[in-house]
């Protein structure tokens, strides 16, 4: 396909979804959540023709020589088909935000002035490796009312075309048209471009994958981008940690999976306690193979460290890696978090109240957690069904962006022959 063939094949998706987009923004609830139901019985009926598609996905990639992060996120196994399936009930089983009516006041001129939750329109959404995010953005922006346009990475074309048939099977079967979820069918990196300067047809964009596929589609969009860069997440463990949970989450939040964007990154410890809690979680971590960079104090504790470098601190691995650095309290941490952090997700293992207390108001990320693993900070664990992505800005969404993520507000006014005087 030319490139002259890629933008007339854009421009009609980008027309399709935008009239989709008004059918479905008008939907009643039950036909949102009957063809949700569907999506989720065809995946659970297809799940040997999804793992056989994903299968020539994974030994296409293997043979293409891609990393063992990107190779893990792309393979599906009949947990995560299950996952997949259940996130589509449990947004079925959502209230459905399209519509209510919030803040509604009667103003001094007798007019009443509230707010209504409507959709975005249409979403372009640009992942990577990921097959998952099929079927989660298609039963996310159908709940909120939106039309999507999926273009998956070309290591999933398989996989998400196989979901993209489930997909347009519970549209069907719920009367929706089947071009509310399009899946762009091209491999060509062409369309990628297309679709994030579509400002007549595509309302907001979200891309997930690495930081390059972000970067791009941050500079060459000309429509809103909800995103996030980096997760370089960081756990604190307090001079007023309970040493047990502070192992215990310290090694889950590391070691429970390696190639998310919420698995820790860096280690942060008071110097108080570090000759206590850093040999037996560092054996954790040998034992599992991670490989371990330290700050001086903390290779003083535990020799076998290698040293951590400046760009160390900075660094999203999504691999058996981590940087341990030892910190005199939780001001030097926060600081740490401050000039180091991507504003992803960090958390702090303290008894101390106080302590707790200003992390969650000083940290400044899009999840701040105290006595829990990173590795919560998603939309499914959040009771959010599924996400769309996890944004690190401040206007709009921030943090796993569910179902409001994926709507925004207008006012209303309601009057009775009111006029201004």
């Amino acid at each position: 396909m030319d490139i002259i063939d890629i933008k007339t094949y854009m421009q009609s998706i980008g027309r399709e979804a935008r009239a989709a987009s008004r059918l479905v923004a008008k939907a009643e609830t039950g036909a949102k959540n009957r063809a949700l139901t569907q999506m989720a019985m065809a995946i659970k009926r297809d799940e040997q023709r999804l793992l056989d598609a994903n299968a020539g996905d994974v030994e296409n990639a293997k043979a293409r020589g891609l990393e063992p992060a990107m190779i893990d996120r792309l393979s599906l196994t009949p947990k995560s088909i299950a996952s997949m399936a259940e996130g589509l009930l449990q947004i079925a089983a959502l209230a459905d935000p399209v519509g209510e009516i919030s803040d509604l006041n009667y103003r001094p001129s007798g007019i009443q002035v509230g707010k209504m939750r409507v959709p975005l329109g249409v979403v372009g959404i640009i992942y990577e490796a990921r097959p998952n995010v099929t079927a989660d953005a298609a039963g996310l922006c159908l709940k909120a009312g939106n039309a999507a346009i999926l273009r998956g990475g070309s290591e999933a074309i398989r996989s998400n075309q196989a979901i993209a048939a489930c997909v347009k099977e519970g549209l069907k079967a719920a009367g929706l048209p089947e071009t509310a979820i399009q899946v762009i069918e091209t491999t060509d990196r062409a369309a990628v471009g297309e679709l994030v300067t579509m400002k007549e047809f595509v309302d907001v964009i979200v891309p997930r994958g690495g930081k390059g596929l972000i970067e791009r589609i941050s500079n060459e969009a000309r429509v809103p981008v909800i995103k996030h860069l980096d997760g370089v997440c960081h756990v604190y463990i307090d001079q007023g940690a309970d040493l047990e949970k502070a192992i215990r989450i310290a090694d889950n939040a590391k070691t429970q999976r390696y190639g998310t964007c919420n698995t820790m990154e860096t280690l942060l410890v008071h110097e108080e306690i570090a000759g206590e809690v850093l040999p037996p979680l560092c054996k954790i971590y040998h034992d599992k193979g991670v490989e371990l960079r330290g700050d001086a104090a903390a290779r003083a504790i535990v020799p076998t460290m290698s040293e951590a470098k400046e760009e160390d601190w900075y660094t999203e691995y999504l691999a058996p890696i981590l940087s341990v650095r030892v910190v005199s309290g939780v001001d030097h941490a926060i600081e740490h978090i401050a000039v180091y952090g991507s504003q992803h997700t960090d958390s702090i293992i303290t008894e101390d109240y106080s302590h707790a207390r200003r992390f969650l108001r000083e940290v400044d990320s899009s999840s701040v957690m105290v006595n829990a693993s990173t590795r919560f900070s998603d939309g499914f664990e959040y009771g959010l069904g599924a996400e769309i992505g996890i944004s690190t800005d401040k206007i709009h969404a921030r943090g796993p962006v569910g179902l409001e993520g994926l709507t925004s507000q207008k006012f209303i006014v309601l009057g009775d022959g009111h006029i201004r005087q």
